[in-house]
C-alpha cells in the first residue's frame, strides 16, 4: 500500500469544518464526488464500525467497512478499513478484502488564522491510486465551498 496526501485551507472554524465533514446530509454532499450515492451507516464513536455505502450501476449496494481507530472532536479521525459490503453481506477476509485489510484514512484539523487547515493521509492500493488521486482535490473543494457557504 502507498499513503496518499491531501489538504486545503477552509475560512471556516474548525469545529464547523468537522461537523460539515462527518455530518449527515453534509457528508453524502462532498462525498457525492467519490460516488453520486454515497453515504455511511452507523456512527463516529472510537471503536464503532462504519459502514461507507454507494449504489452500484446494477442497483445492487457496496462499500466499505471501517472502524473508528480514534475520532477526538475537531482534531483527528482515523479510520481503518477492515471489509468490504456486497450484495448484502459483510466480507471480512478473503481475496477481495485482504490487499487493503489495515489501511488508514486520517483526517487532522489545525487551526489557523482564516480557518482551518484540514489534512487527509489515505492508504491505498495500486490500482485505485489514480481514482483517489483525482477524486480528493474534488472533494476536499466541495467541502470547502459547503464549509464556506
Amino acid at each position: 500500500m502507498k499513503a496518499l496526501y491531501f489538504e486545503i485551507s477552509i475560512h471556516a472554524p474548525i469545529h464547523q469544518v468537522y461537523k460539515k465533514m462527518l455530518g449527515k446530509g453534509t457528508f453524502e454532499q462532498w462525498t457525492s464526488e467519490f460516488s453520486p450515492t454515497s453515504r455511511y451507516e452507523g456512527n463516529w464513536g472510537k471503536g464503532s464500525n462504519m459502514l461507507f455505502l454507494s449504489d452500484e450501476a446494477n442497483g445492487k449496494v457496496c462499500g466499505m467497512i471501517s472502524k473508528v481507530k480514534d475520532n477526538q472532536q475537531d482534531k483527528f479521525v482515523s479510520l481503518e478499513h477492515i471489509g468490504l459490503y456486497e450484495g448484502g453481506r459483510e466480507l471480512m477476509e478473503g481475496e477481495k478484502v485482504d490487499p487493503f485489510s489495515g489501511a488508514l484514512e486520517e483526517y487532522t484539523f489545525s487551526e489557523t488564522v482564516n480557518g482551518t487547515f484540514l489534512k487527509i493521509r489515505m492508504d491505498v492500493v495500486p490500482e485505485w491510486e489514480q481514482y483517489f488521486m483525482e477524486a480528493w482535490p474534488r472533494a476536499l473543494k466541495h467541502l470547502k465551498n459547503i464549509c464556506e457557504d
